[in-house]
């Protein structure tokens, strides 16, 4: 499978904070990536400058071979992106949503059925989002994302403060996503044990820095774990032994 998203020795800095500190990742076509670790590792900064939003301090960084800050307005065409405190309008139906959406990026009526489709909202997609629950809301927020069918998409924390019915919906509209274009998917979360049932690759991320790599099961092996969680607990614990 061909790399479409490479990240080499990445450092960001906020003054005297080191948000990242080296990461480097290569992310394949047709998989989702997960970048698993607690709030405030750096993965929502990672996102960003993958996304070509904000700049990295050093490193480089390369999307379906651009460069996503001198080639910003190309490599937009191909990345979706979903923040984790992206929400809806709350005077517009969820039909409507999908009609700017339309008209914004000059989509089709092919695109308006496909995120009809994912968000699965049935009637309730002509009501307006103010009434949506937080799973509707980021069903939809998902669906407006993948309906133009970005090559890659990037999904801060979808499922975060959901319930379990949600969640599960979420996940399976982005396992089904990538069946049906062979995109690629990079999901954050702090939530490992769902991560394991989503991700075909994770990267464990703590305090700006990737400490453990590679496919779910191999790193349970490696770490003698049952579990991410067990992973993470043993990763950050070889950290603290070597420093």
């Amino acid at each position: 499978m061909s790399i479409v998203i490479e990240a080499r020795n990445i450092h960001k800095n906020y003054g005297k904070i080191e948000a990242l500190r080296g990461v480097s990742l290569s992310i394949r076509e047709g998989e989702i990536y997960g970048i698993v670790g607690p709030n405030g590792a750096g993965k929502t900064t990672l996102l960003r400058i993958i996304s070509g939003l904000i700049k990295p301090t050093s490193g480089e960084v390369k999307v379906l071979g651009l460069n996503p800050y001198t080639d910003f307005d190309e490599t937009r065409k191909y990345i979706g992106y979903l923040p984790e405190d992206a929400d809806t309008y709350d005077l517009l139906t969820g039909y409507e949503h999908f009609l700017l959406y339309l008209k914004l990026y000059n989509l089709t009526t092919e695109n308006l059925n496909y995120g009809l489709e994912l968000a699965s909202l049935d009637k309730r997609v002509h009501d307006l989002t103010r009434g949506y629950s937080k799973g509707m809301k980021r069903r939809l927020l998902l669906a407006l994302v993948l309906m133009r069918k970005p090559k890659i998409a990037l999904l801060d924390e979808p499922t975060a403060g959901l319930d379990v019915h949600a969640s599960l919906k979420i996940r399976r509209a982005i396992k089904r996503y990538v069946e049906e274009t062979r995109a690629s998917v990079i999901v954050s979360s702090h939530n490992m044990l769902e991560i394991e049932s989503l991700c075909d690759r994770v990267g464990l991320i703590f305090k700006g820095k990737i400490i453990a790599e590679g496919q779910i099961r191999e790193l349970l092996d490696k770490f003698s774990s049952r579990n991410l969680e067990e992973v993470f607990e043993a990763a950050t614990g070889e950290l603290h032994e070597a420093l």
